[in-house]
């Protein structure tokens, strides 16, 4: 079903309401029979995106609001996150910064509701890889993470006015030798990196960006 204007050809052109086959609804503007411009679109299972189409792709500015509570204000291109937007989950964490792909990808800020803590730094995929800061309530961490974890030299900063410098190193997984034949479908999980301390200092200038 829809109601609206038209062009010469009779396609949709202008503003207009839509209700589609799937149960859907759009109500915005049109360019020849596609949704481009500004509209609403609201899905049959509650989620709704508000904002900027080209071409009936979501593209420009515009806000999503997902099923379970979540919700992403911040631009989009050929209907993916991408460019800069900030991402409330459905946990009260938030996500502000750079994203690609429909993932959190370059610089950004993704802050812990349950604890208060926050990641600042980089992203790729998705996952925290590169140089960052993980700030906590009275400390923080500065290093680099690869895949999600701390790894290689870093810095703890604690409020007291004092610094902890060490490095996070990979422990190496040791194959048991007992281990009977049925186990060996899953692999152990991989061992958290550790953190060995090399000295503590008054307050240093140092940053993970130094050895780049």
């Amino acid at each position: 079903e829809y109601e609206g204007d038209r062009d010469g050809e009779g396609q949709r052109h202008g503003f207009g309401k839509a209700r589609l086959p799937n149960g859907d609804t759009y109500e915005g503007e049109y360019e020849h029979g596609l949704r481009s411009g500004h509209g609403t679109y609201r899905f049959k299972n509650g989620a709704l995106y508000t904002g900027d189409y080209l071409q009936n792709k979501k593209h420009g500015k515009g806000v999503f609001f997902y099923p379970d509570g979540s919700k992403y204000a911040g631009d989009w291109v050929h209907d993916q996150r991408q460019g800069y937007g900030e991402y409330l989950y459905a946990n009260g964490d938030t996500y502000t910064g750079e994203w690609a792909n429909n993932k959190r990808h370059g610089q950004g800020t993704y802050v812990y509701k349950e604890t208060g803590s926050k990641y600042v730094g980089c992203w790729v995929n998705g996952i925290q890889n590169g140089p960052a800061e993980l700030i906590h309530l009275n400390h923080r961490f500065k290093g680099r993470f690869l895949n999600g974890k701390p790894l290689g030299r870093g810095k703890f900063i604690f409020d007291i006015g004092c610094e902890q410098h060490g490095e996070y190193i990979q422990p190496v997984q040791v194959k048991e030798t007992e281990r009977e034949e049925e186990d060996e479908d899953e692999p152990p999980p991989p061992l958290e990196p550790v953190w060995k301390v090399s000295e503590i200092t008054k307050l240093t200038p140092w940053s993970p960006h130094d050895e780049e």
